[in-house]
């Protein structure tokens, strides 16, 4: 009774220490956290999966960065936050349009990540992606070939982004995009903050057979400072209930298909 009141005790201070981390130095490693407490690696990435559920920390290779306070996906109460569910949603929807035997690609962002975690029972499937969370995600997967775009790395987006990303996409042909966006103009098209991940985006766009943008609805009439595509080239629109009566309009009187999820 007491060694388990101890573990518990120990796991809290572990867990502990490592946001005082993350608020101090904006990131943490698997390793040192591993050596500081004297626990395995696979110890601290259960903490760090943990704390990630709670909208605490984003993973990433080697260890995990402070979660913006826009991005936090939990409240205090450990639930789901409202935006989170709304992308978990998302992200469902746009995992059911994906068949087995498909090569696709999956772009960037919290809300395609949620499209990667929907995918381990799809196979085969190949999958593209410039993203690292969606990588790790998917390397769950046993069914699943996952290749990445390779590129320089933003620690910012947590993405892979440059001229090699924008050569290596070109040798490719893929069925289907999922695009997450930073604005969606009916008038400029979609757009994003980033200079490079637009030049990666318009190429994703170039090369597949069909285009599918997933976005909450936060996203509409918002413009970015660079353009990734004409609203022309978009095949759906996956996005929530809160769209307005205005942009759902624009949207079919383009004859582009929308997906509303509840």
């Amino acid at each position: 009774m007491k060694e388990a009141k101890k573990s518990m005790r120990n796991t809290r201070e572990r867990r502990e220490f490592i946001l005082v981390q993350l608020a101090e130095l904006g990131s943490v490693t698997v390793e040192d956290i591993a050596q500081r407490f004297a626990v395995s690696t696979v110890t601290v990435r259960a903490d760090l999966r943990l704390l990630e559920q709670q909208g605490k920390l984003v993973r990433h290779y080697g260890g995990a960065m402070l979660t913006k306070p826009t991005e936090q996906q939990h409240t205090g109460t450990g639930e789901l936050s409202d935006n989170a569910q709304v992308k978990a949603k998302l992200g469902a929807a746009a995992a059911k349009l994906v068949q087995a035997g498909e090569s696709i690609i999956i772009d960037s962002g919290t809300t395609t990540k949620c499209i990667a975690e929907q995918l381990g029972a799809i196979a085969p499937l190949h999958v593209m992606t410039n993203s690292l969370p969606v990588l790790i995600e998917l390397s769950a997967f046993k069914g699943i070939t996952t290749m990445v775009t390779g590129g320089h790395f933003s620690h910012k987006s947590q993405s892979f982004c440059g001229a090699q990303a924008e050569k290596n996409l070109k040798e490719f042909h893929f069925d289907k995009l999922f695009l997450g966006v930073d604005g969606f103009h009916l008038e400029k098209g979609i757009t994003t903050y980033s200079e490079d991940e637009a030049r990666v985006n318009s190429i994703m766009a170039d090369v597949a057979e069909k285009i599918i943008v997933v976005t909450d609805s936060s996203k509409f009439s918002q413009l970015s400072l660079y353009k990734i595509s004409n609203l022309e080239k978009i095949d759906t629109i996956i996005t929530d209930a809160n769209i307005p009566e205005s942009y759902r309009l624009g949207v079919l009187n383009r004859g582009i298909e929308l997906i509303i999820v509840d």
